[in-house]
């Protein structure tokens, strides 16, 4: 009987690791859809230069966010200050379509 308990017992820890990987995961691709609830983003018009649109137009599309960092660059030489918006660009994401910074950009809801 002990070793029937050991072996639930380790399947539970491995079934509680996995649980809170994805729950990781998750939040992770909540954040990105999402931002931050309780600081809601805007975007000063001056910002949307047409290599900024051009960058969040390409990733939109394509559904590749591999440019992102650089759409933070192109952000901040447009004068971008941010800290959220700057900052969530240049994270290790994950960022897929519904990015709020793409969406916030492209003026989508």
């Amino acid at each position: 009987m002990l070793a029937q308990e050991r072996i639930n017992k380790e399947s539970d820890l491995c079934y509680d690791d996995a649980f809170s990987w994805e729950a990781v995961g998750l939040s992770a691709l909540l954040r990105d859809i999402f931002g931050n609830p309780f600081r809601p983003p805007s975007v000063d018009p001056a910002w949307l230069t047409s290599t900024v649109l051009a960058l969040a137009r390409q990733m939109y599309d394509a559904r590749d966010f591999a440019l992102i960092p650089i759409l933070a660059d192109a952000l901040q030489d447009a004068g971008c200050d941010s800290d959220d918006i700057l900052a969530h660009c240049r994270g290790d994401g994950p960022h897929v379509r519904g990015c709020w910074v793409v969406d916030l950009l492209l003026g989508k809801e």
